[in-house]
C-alpha cells in the first residue's frame, strides 16, 4: 500500500486524537504556563509527522519522526507531572499515557521501515 499523503498515516491520526484530547483536559486549567507546554508539545507531534512526510525524503522524514518520537516522550512526562499534580483524572490520564505509548510503538515502526 502506497501512503499519498501524511493524513493517511496512522501515527498521526492516533496523534491527533490525542492532541485534541489534551486541548479539551487542559482548556479549563488556569496554569497557562503548564497548559502551553503539553499543548504545543503535542501538536508538535503532528507536525513533525506532517512536515517529515512532506519533505518526501526518506532521510529527513527520519529526523522529523525522532523529533515527533521526543516530542511524544515530552508528553508523557507532561502527563505524569499533571496526575501527580492533580491537574487531569488519573483515569484519563492512563487513557492519554497508553495512547502516546502506542503512538511511540508506531513512530518506532516508521522509523525502522525507512532505514
Amino acid at each position: 500500500m502506497t501512503i499519498n499523503k501524511f493524513e493517511e498515516l496512522i501515527a498521526w491520526q492516533r496523534f491527533k486524537t490525542l492532541c485534541v484530547s489534551v486541548y479539551k483536559e487542559f482548556s479549563i486549567s488556569k496554569d497557562f504556563g503548564f497548559n502551553n507546554q503539553i499543548q504545543r508539545a503535542s501538536v508538535s507531534i503532528m507536525n513533525n509527522i506532517a512536515e517529515g512526510f512532506e519533505r518526501r525524503s526518506n532521510k529527513e522524514f527520519r529526523q522529523f519522526l525522532y523529533i515527533a518520537k521526543g516530542s511524544c516522550g515530552e508528553v508523557r512526562s507532561m502527563l505524569h507531572l499533571a496526575q501527580e499534580l492533580n491537574k487531569i483524572d488519573t483515569k484519563i490520564c492512563t487513557e492519554l499515557n497508553f495512547l502516546s505509548q502506542e503512538i511511540s510503538r508506531i513512530i518506532s515502526g516508521l522509523i525502522k521501515t525507512l532505514n
